[in-house]
């Protein structure tokens, strides 16, 4: 049991630079808020749901972070800061990244049927502050869900994803060597690859409308400054 906790709190080290030592990573609510988690879900699978309850309430006034009794988590989640929701029926894979104010919510069945509703998170997936996972998807392997994206439906393996509504950067393959990103989100390469391409584009676009804008304003100032046509001016001395 003592080489399992030295092993998840190495774990948590190796993805956050900020702890000086262990010590200080047993300070984490996020550690707490899953190991109570750990006791109330031995308590929910004995059927046990008011006791499992109470655990949670406990673990949610003092961390801050509310996870279901029933969600089935893997080993070594990693939850940064805290304020964040897990659903009943959410399944989190080995060593997932879940940093403050994330959501994994559930659909609502008109149906009254609980159901499957809640996201799963494959084992290494990471998911970026304020994102809200929703309904029974898969977020495969090694993915990133990049900060307040909303994801409704599965993610590839590897896949990078930010937006409303979430959508695939198509991050180049190079990218799933790395074995951790903070956030979820690349922050030197670019997130969309075609992004600069289009930016370039549209500066030319604009230059064009530009000198477009001013031969036309030329054009019109010559028309005003030519001489008018002979008749038209004897008509215009006539009337003054």
């Amino acid at each position: 049991m003592f080489d399992s906790l030295i092993a998840y709190l190495d774990s948590i080290r190796a993805r956050d630079p900020a702890p000086r030592s262990r010590w200080e990573i047993l300070l984490y609510p996020g550690l707490h808020a899953v190991g109570f988690h750990r006791v109330a879900h031995w308590l929910f699978t004995q059927r046990l749901f008011f006791l499992a309850r109470f655990v949670n309430h406990l673990a949610r006034f003092f961390t801050g972070i509310d996870i279901h009794p029933g969600a089935k988590i893997g080993k070594h989640l990693f939850i940064d800061h805290g304020f964040t929701v897990i659903g009943e029926t959410a399944e989190i894979g080995d060593n997932v990244t879940i940093y403050q104010c994330v959501t994994l919510g559930g659909t609502n069945p008109a149906n009254g049927v609980p159901g499957k509703r809640h996201p799963t998170l494959s084992d290494n997936a990471i998911i970026g502050s304020g994102a809200q996972i929703l309904g029974p998807i898969t977020v495969g392997p090694r993915a990133r869900v990049g900060a307040n994206a909303v994801v409704t439906e599965d993610v590839p393996e590897g896949a990078t994803m930010v937006g409303l509504k979430a959508r695939s950067t198509l991050v180049p393959v190079e990218t799933w060597l790395k074995d951790f990103i903070p956030y979820g989100t690349p922050c030197k390469e670019p997130c969309e690859p075609t992004g600069g391409t289009r930016v370039d584009e549209l500066e030319s676009e604009v230059a064009l409308l530009k000198a477009q804008v001013a031969a036309l304003l030329a054009a019109q100032d010559e028309s005003t400054d030519a001489p008018a046509p002979v008749g038209g001016g004897n008509r215009r001395r006539s009337r003054s």
